[in-house]
């Protein structure tokens, strides 16, 4: 049995996503064994992202500023919007050197199971800013929600913004994936989105 301080700081880690029992144990242990500048240093982290991490006013990515540096970047393409479901989303994306538009999060997706509908997620802005765009890409996950997220925007987007280019990112088999793994929405997507050899 742990002391109740010790006990106390592996619960904490354990509300952390994907964190179990073993790993939080570690963690705790190895934040114990910090002599006390470097305490600090780690206290002080976690106490700034509380204090000074917010959404960006315009695509609602997490920023330190009013603004992100993606919608900062005058070298961006403003005229594309990269629609995805987190700001975690975007740092995926952004490893891939790919894609050089800007984003807009919508902090989650539409679920009727959850109770979460259309007014709950990050729209309006959305709407607003498409109006001065070519093209908005729409990155929601391959699920149920992500699907229904998708067909609502598609509609919406084609309502109020007329003439706007909507697309849909291609899902389907992961590099090294296995057909036999796959489910069928990703079975399905797969051969949608097939291309000539």
């Amino acid at each position: 049995m742990y002391p109740r301080s010790l006990q106390a700081l592996i619960d904490a880690f354990r509300r952390l996503p994907g964190v179990g029992a073993k790993t939080a144990e570690r963690y705790a242990l190895s934040v114990s064994e910090l002599d006390p500048r470097e305490l600090e240093e780690f206290a002080a982290a976690f106490l700034n992202v509380k204090e000074k991490l917010h959404r960006c006013r315009i695509c609602g990515n997490l920023s330190d500023e009013e603004e992100c540096s993606i919608c900062k970047d005058p070298a961006r393409s403003h005229r594309q919007i990269f629609v995805v479901q987190s700001a975690k989303d975007i740092l995926a994306m952004e490893k891939t050197g790919e894609y050089q538009g800007t984003y807009h999060v919508l902090n989650g997706l539409i679920s009727s199971s959850k109770g979460v509908m259309p007014e709950d997620l990050n729209i309006e802005s959305l709407l607003k800013r498409a109006k001065d765009c070519e093209e908005v890409i729409l990155a929601t996950s391959a699920t149920m929600d992500g699907e229904t997220t998708a067909l609502y925007l598609d509609r919406l987007l084609k309502k109020e913004c007329p003439g706007i280019l909507v697309t849909r990112i291609a899902h389907g088999i992961p590099a090294g994936g296995m057909l036999d793994y796959a489910d069928e929405i990703t079975l399905s997507h797969a051969l949608s989105d097939r291309k000539k050899m």
